[in-house]
This record gives C-alpha cells, sequence and structure tokens, in this order.
C-alpha cells in the first residue's frame, strides 16, 4: 500500500499542517512531516475533511443501469468527495430481501470507490402493505440498519408504528419519505403562487407536515429511531424543533436544492427542476438554512436521483422527478454556508456517518484514524457542465451554473480514488 504525504493541508479549515497517510491510517499528523518512499501531494491552501458520507443516494442498480449503476454512481460520489454512500431501496427488483440488499453491498465493494451502505425497504415491493423482511436484511452481510420506502410514504400510520417497534430491537432508523398521498394526488410543483400562476396542481407543505408530525409522536410513543428525509418547508422546520425539544429521536436532512433554488424555477417548464418534494419559496430556503445551522436539520443528504434521458428530456407532467446531486454537494454548501468548514463537517460527514453506523467514516484526520479523507481548493470556481459528470444521467439542476470549491482528493482507506480532482480508475 502506498504511503501519501499531504503537505501544507488545513485539517477542517484549521492551521495548514502535515499529514502523512501509510496502510490505511493517519500515521502522522504535524508540520514539516518526512517520509521516505511517500507520494508527496501539495496541499498549500486546500482543507482536508473527513471523507463525505450521504445518507441518501439512488444507484438505480440492479433494473435501471441506463440511468446510473454502482459503480457509475460511486465514481460521481467519489468526485464529489464522499468516501461513503447510503443506496435507496427503490431500485427493481426492490431492495426488500437480503438477496437484493447483499448484491448491491457486493457491487459496491467490486468497485472499491466508496463504501456502498444499502437502505432496506420498509414495506415489500415499497406498496405500503406489509414490512419487509427487516430483520434478515440486518443480519445480512450487507448489515442494513436504516430502512426506506423513500419515493413513497409509510402512509399507514399502524404499519409505521410496527416497523419503528421492530427496529428498535437492533436500534435501526425507519427514514420516512413524508407525504400524505392524498393530499398530493396529481401533484407537479409546490402550492403556491407560481403553481396558480402556471396552472400546475400543487404539492402543498402541509402533506410534508401532517406526516412528519404524525410520525414523531409515533417514535416519541414507540421510544424508536426516526429520520426524516429531504425536509423542505419551514413548518416541517418547526414540527422538527419541537419534537427535538421534547427528546424524540428524530433526525431530518435537507438536500442542497433545497437549500439554493426555488419554486420560481417551474417558471421555465424545464423538468429538471421537477422533484420530489418540489421545490419550495424563498422563505422556506431562510427556514432551512438556519435550520441547519441550529442544528434542527442535521444532515446535507444529496438526494441524488438519476434519470436517463427519456425520463427528463419530456413535458413536464410526464418527467420523473429527481435531481443529480453527488458531485455538487459540497459546492452548494460552500454557496449557501460559506466556508464554515466544522459546520460542513458536522453536517456533511461527521453527523450522517453516526446515524448510518459507519464506523470509520466521518472522523476528523488524527493518528490512527481511517484515511477516510477528502482534499478541496476552496478559492477554486467552476462551471458546472454536464457532459462532464461521472454519472450516467445529466440531469444536474445546476447546469452552466459557477459555483465555489472543487475536490482535489479523495482518500477511502488511504488509498486515492480521486487525485488532482481526476478519478483514480
Amino acid at each position: 500500500m502506498t504511503a501519501y504525504l499531504i503537505r501544507n493541508v488545513s485539517p477542517v479549515g484549521g492551521e495548514p499542517t502535515d499529514l502523512l497517510i501509510r496502510d490505511g491510517v493517519v500515521a502522522e499528523v504535524g508540520a514539516g512531516l518526512t517520509a521516505d518512499g511517500a507520494t508527496v501531494v501539495d496541499a498549500t491552501g486546500l482543507v482536508a475533511l473527513p471523507g463525505l458520507v450521504d445518507l441518501h443516494t439512488h444507484l438505480r442498480e440492479p433494473g435501471r443501469e441506463d440511468a446510473e449503476t454502482v459503480e457509475s454512481g460511486s465514481r460521481a460520489a467519489a468526485l464529489g468527495g464522499y468516501t461513503a454512500v447510503c443506496a435507496m431501496a427503490n431500485t427493481s427488483p426492490v431492495a426488500d430481501t437480503a438477496g437484493v440488499v447483499e448484491q448491491v453491498w457486493r457491487l459496491g465493494r467490486e468497485a472499491g470507490l466508496v463504501d456502498v451502505q444499502p437502505i432496506g425497504a420498509v414495506t415489500v415491493g415499497l406498496a405500503g402493505e406489509r414490512l419487509a423482511e427487516l430483520g434478515a436484511m440486518a443480519d445480512s452481510a450487507a448489515r442494513v440498519r436504516i430502512f426506506s420506502d423513500d419515493g413513497h410514504c409509510v402512509a399507514d400510520p399502524r404499519l409505521m408504528r410496527r416497523a419503528l417497534e421492530y427496529v428498535k430491537a437492533f436500534d435501526g432508523v425507519i427514514a420516512q419519505h413524508a407525504e400524505e398521498p392524498r393530499l398530493t394526488e396529481g401533484a407537479q410543483m409546490h402550492e403556491g403562487e407560481v403553481s396558480t400562476r402556471l396552472g400546475l396542481t400543487g404539492w402543498p407543505a402541509v402533506a410534508e407536515e401532517a406526516i412528519i408530525a404524525r410520525d414523531v409522536l409515533l417514535a416519541e410513543h414507540v421510544g424508536s429511531r426516526l429520520h426524516v428525509c429531504h425536509v423542505s418547508t419551514a413548518g416541517s422546520v418547526e414540527v422538527l424543533r419541537q419534537a427535538k425539544a421534547r427528546g424524540v429521536r428524530v433526525t431530518a436532512e435537507v438536500t442542497p436544492h433545497h437549500l439554493l433554488l426555488t419554486d420560481q424555477r417551474a417558471e421555465s417548464y424545464d423538468p429538471v427542476f421537477k422533484v420530489n418534494p418540489p421545490l419550495r419559496t424563498a422563505a422556506d430556503i431562510a427556514a432551512l438554512r438556519a435550520a441547519l445551522a441550529e442544528g434542527v436539520i442535521d444532515v446535507i443528504a444529496t438526494d441524488h436521483a438519476p434519470h436517463a434521458v427519456e425520463d427528463k428530456e419530456c413535458e413536464w407532467a410526464y418527467a420523473r422527478p429527481g435531481m443529480l446531486g453527488l458531485e455538487t454537494a459540497l459546492s452548494v454548501a460552500l454557496d449557501v454556508l460559506g466556508p464554515r468548514w466544522d459546520l460542513i463537517a458536522e453536517r456533511m460527514s461527521r453527523v450522517p456517518a453516526r446515524i448510518a453506523g459507519l464506523t470509520g467514516h466521518g472522523l476528523d484526520p488524527a493518528p490512527g484514524v481511517p484515511a477516510n479523507l477528502t482534499v478541496v481548493d476552496p478559492a477554486a470556481r467552476r462551471v458546472i457542465e454536464p457532459a462532464e459528470l461521472a454519472s450516467r444521467s445529466r440531469n444536474t439542476p445546476y447546469a452552466r451554473m459557477t459555483l465555489p470549491g472543487r475536490i482535489v482528493a479523495t482518500f477511502l482507506r488511504g488509498e486515492p480514488t480521486v487525485l488532482d480532482g481526476k478519478a483514480v480508475k
């Protein structure tokens, strides 16, 4: 295993120092380090973060390899500074059995670019009718700890309660796609002034907020862990704030696009801006940003949702919802939060690693710590060109936007997956 000496880097934005990586761990930290035979990486002016961890990634394999594969999605993740991603269950077949989650896990190991941790489905076939094999998935080689029907809400409260009770036995997590389906039937975008003007059926904020309110009460009753996916409204923030004040075991995520883009993007009728939950208002964005800084929202998660060309380049009403996110998430975080490196490390690495139970990830560089690191150039600015993305899909909402920051290197257990901004393999 090659040793790497990263010179003059600023760990989590602190004072510049050297990092020696050897045998998969950070061997030494200090100024003026030397190491015979080590590959030297000049990181003057660069920042080292614990490798990013994404709680919400769609890798599409098995079933929709035309949109993404575990390998292509892993490469996109590494180029975005990630060392671990949690792969959602809405594949074909659905990841609702030990066999399917083990397949995804093994594909991730074979790719060797990031640690791919499968998320298991809560219900069989995501149909919301009966629980999937939660215990079998938890006991499998993949050791699933997060379960979600993302893309579908577990709308039946009795079933949601049973799921929370079941996973409590092994300290698992139910990650809910909060959407009351009877309030969003036929919905095309956020319900508000813009949807009225465009004549598109609205997706009301209360459809999200009602499910979150119900589920925090269920989690409180059961004493189990709840995670709320892609929070998008100011009202949801208030429900979460009150639940956390009562000590409910609830965590929540927000996506980069919900921190930056508003429902006014729908005025172009460009389906690249169609997403579920939909882009909301400037007031919602302000509340989400404040909640993220405060810790009411725990995590930035990408909801990376690649789609084939035919699923996006069509009329708005027929387009599939979803956006790419892995290769641009850190840049959006920098744009929204500024160079608040400790906050970025907390929301994009440390906390998501803890929620997912990914030992070895989310740890700041220190002697003896697994060398899962990302090195960022904070001064760089780049124009997002869809054709240059590693994903098999091109549905990025940031096309031709200029965003701050550039991933210079990513290390997975001491081995580079990205060097000089390029994938190593």
